[in-house]
């Protein structure tokens, strides 16, 4: 019995040595001992592997969504600088005694064409006032903020600098479309109480137009912004934009036209080539009488509403496109 007994022994032994050779009893033992973790060596790399890859697809689709809302971020920023600037309430003003003016001393006058004469005012004041104001909210956009240090701080984030200039201009766009819209307010309140509801629709036309052409040169601002060196630099630069976009483009336009005999073609071509006179053909598109000088022959380009609003989004895309692109080019 004792010889069985120990004979019984070695065979046992045998057998649990081996098992993992044979890897017959490696299934017995293993996945019984499983629940107290005998199982849990050989799967955990598996399990490891699965939860590392969870935890990366979570960490980058929380750095995707940091990247995207950063454009917001960046407008928000712009939004907040450009109103404690004041340059907001400047421009709200500015358009508010505008319209003002123009409304209380143009619709209460007695005559037919009141209404006529106070969109044929508005447009050819505006073309001075609407570039001028877009110029000077965008002209240190870049610059300005290179200057304080701020703008080497932005592109240090993981955002690309194209977003930087994007959110930079949908700030100040933001900034300077509300500002003139709530100028636009008083003369809409006056022109209803000369003139009565239904001419709303026509000056609110007027009004979008001028935010509209606001905006595009607002875009040509901030390229300037982009390629100056200096707030100085921007600032000269961005006179001399406004010089030849209210003054010396018509003008030369004239000049061409009188003196060459051109067509509607070229004169389509020298409306969009300005966006001062793109707000010009949208604003008197409301009315029946076409003021004169350049306005005068505005009517031979046959240019349509949709037509001219286009060009006035290129005029804002464009330039925002390009300074996307300069930005990367600029020494910090």
């Amino acid at each position: 019995m004792s010889d069985e007994r120990a004979g019984d022994t070695p065979r046992a032994t045998e057998s649990t040595d081996a098992a993992p050779d044979g890897g017959i009893a490696t299934d017995a033992p293993a996945a019984r001992l499983d629940g107290g973790g005998a199982e849990q060596p050989v799967g955990s790399p598996a399990v490891d592997a699965s939860e590392n890859h969870t935890v990366d697809a979570a960490e980058r689709s929380a750095l995707a969504r940091l990247t995207e809302s950063s454009l917001v971020t960046i407008a928000l920023r712009e939004y907040r600088l450009a109103v404690r600037s004041r340059w907001a309430l400047g421009v709200a003003l500015l358009f508010g005694f505008f319209t003002a003016a123009v409304v209380q001393f143009g619709a209460s006058s007695v005559g037919p064409g009141r209404f006529d004469a106070v969109v044929a005012t508005i447009a050819e004041l505006g073309v001075y006032l609407v570039p001028l104001a877009a110029l000077a909210v965008g002209y240190d956009a870049v610059v300005g903020a290179d200057e304080r240090g701020s703008l080497e701080l932005l592109l240090a984030l993981p955002v690309s600098p194209g977003r930087v200039i994007v959110g930079t201009a949908l700030g100040r766009a933001t900034v300077l479309v509300g500002s003139m819209l709530l100028g636009f307010v008083p003369g809409g309140l006056l022109l209803v109480r000369h003139l009565g509801v239904a001419s709303i629709a026509p000056y609110a036309v007027v009004a979008l137009a001028a935010a509209l052409t606001g905006c595009a040169m607002l875009g040509v601002a901030v390229l300037l912004s982009t390629v100056a060196r200096t707030k100085t630099h921007a600032l000269g630069a961005a006179l001399a934009v406004w010089l030849w976009a209210a003054l010396l483009h018509d003008l030369a336009a004239l000049g061409a036209v009188a003196g060459f005999d051109l067509g509607s073609g070229a004169i389509a071509a020298a409306v969009l080539l300005n966006p001062v006179d793109c707000f010009r053909v949208l604003a008197l598109s409301q009315v029946d009488v076409v003021a004169g000088g350049f306005a005068g022959v505005l009517a031979q380009a046959g240019l349509s509403t949709p037509v001219v609003a286009a060009a006035l989004v290129a005029w804002l895309v464009v330039p925002i496109g390009v300074a996307t692109r300069l930005i990367r080019r600029r020494r910090l």
